[in-house]
């Protein structure tokens, strides 16, 4: 059976799924056979060109006419836009992939979850943590399940970028708590998290965040809105920035490993560095999204870390790409967690991330935005 798969959105994420659907059959031969269906957005001429670029059959300005009509349903849109198509298409019993953070609030980010739930196992609802589908994440996953570490005692989060150090640059979406929720909180925070709860969220590891302190900081308060070209006034007008620039959180575990995490779009000279260190009583392991072909590992009895290459055949995904040493990128992620969401839904299954790590990380995060505005911890219900 063929999947007509519908999605919302053609840009930035809109591009970066559309590229791992057209690799899937070339990489990964038994994955399930899908048709670029429809690619839905607002402006129908812009829309034409993605469709044409990204390699759709047709286009649509309205994702009411799509949810029930297609077999698999992408929200790649902002934050805001996921919640009430999302909830339609499920409602209707079409499976949902969704982009992170789940929702702008908690209370949306329930909805969906009810939403999912209601629809059943049958019909996959998941959530786009790409980062899950590293070969040296899922390897660091096999090494922390198999004991290699121990007793987990600290964990360590964070996710630096640079794009927003210029006080000039221009406002987007992305700086609007109606349309965002969270700033570099949800956008970058929301990725940390759910890598935290993958790695070392079960019981016989550190097991649940328990309760957090929160630090939010918003450094430049209004930016100027993009010009359209026309010579009117561009450049002139400015709009409030109304989400945080960066945070800082302590964490405690269900086991009592202590846990910080930190994002921010101000580490001047950071591109997109994301990394997460795990001790343990019998060792340690860091990763780098900007070495993400590598694991660094320190085992009982090692005077050192050993950086591991984890390209082999044997390695998780990496047989169906290149021989050993032919790393991988950043793209392959999103191939990666393709083939495991449309997978689910060919086999009416659930799938992982689903809507319910998606909420339970969103708990987190408004945690994290509570213990900033109230000055005290506050726990993760």
């Amino acid at each position: 059976m063929t999947l007509d798969v519908g999605v919302l959105g053609y840009r930035f994420m809109g591009k970066a799924h559309a590229n791992a659907m057209a690799r899937l059959p070339m990489f990964f031969p038994d994955a399930p056979e899908i048709e670029r269906s429809v690619l839905v957005g607002r402006d129908e001429e812009s829309l034409r060109e993605a469709a044409d670029q990204l390699g759709f059959d047709s286009v649509s300005t309205d994702w009411k006419a799509v949810v029930d009509d297609v077999d698999v349903f992408y929200n790649l849109g902002p934050n805001h836009v996921h919640p009430e198509p999302s909830i339609a298409a499920l409602e209707s019993g079409t499976p949902v992939f969704c982009e992170k953070p789940l929702a702008p609030t908690l209370e949306d980010a329930e909805r969906m979850a009810e939403a999912a739930a209601d629809a059943g196992e049958s019909v996959p609802a998941g959530t786009a943590f790409n980062y899950r589908f590293v070969p040296a994440i899922q390897y660091a996953k096999g090494l922390l399940e198999s004991g290699e570490l121990g007793e987990i005692r600290h964990v360590r989060g964070s996710y630096l970028q640079d794009w927003l150090v210029d006080p000039e640059a221009a406002w987007s979406w992305r700086n609007d708590a109606e349309m965002a929720g969270a700033g570099a909180l949800g956008d970058l925070g929301s990725h940390t998290v759910d890598l935290v709860r993958f790695l070392v969220g079960d019981d016989g590891l550190a097991g649940d965040i328990e309760r957090v302190s929160g630090y939010l900081e918003t450094f430049v308060d209004e930016r100027p809105v993009a010009g359209d070209g026309d010579g009117d006034d561009d450049g002139n007008e400015t709009r409030p920035v109304t989400v945080d620039d960066a945070y800082a959180a302590h964490l405690e575990f269900e086991n009592g490993a202590m846990g910080t995490l930190e994002a921010t779009r101000y580490a001047t000279g950071h591109k997109n560095d994301h990394t997460i260190e795990i001790h343990g009583s019998k060792g340690s392991l860091r990763f780098s999204l900007e070495r993400l072909n590598e694991l660094e590992v320190l085992r009982e009895g090692d005077r050192g870390y050993e950086t591991i290459l984890v390209t082999d055949e044997d390695d998780p995904y990496v047989d169906h790409w290149w021989p050993p040493g032919h790393v991988l990128g950043w793209e392959h992620t999103f191939v990666h967690e393709n083939y495991e969401f449309l997978s689910a839904v060919a086999e009416g299954r659930e799938c992982s991330p689903s809507f319910a790590d998606g909420l339970a990380a969103q708990r987190v995060l408004t945690a994290i935005q509570e213990s900033d505005e109230r000055g005290e911890w506050v726990s993760v219900d």
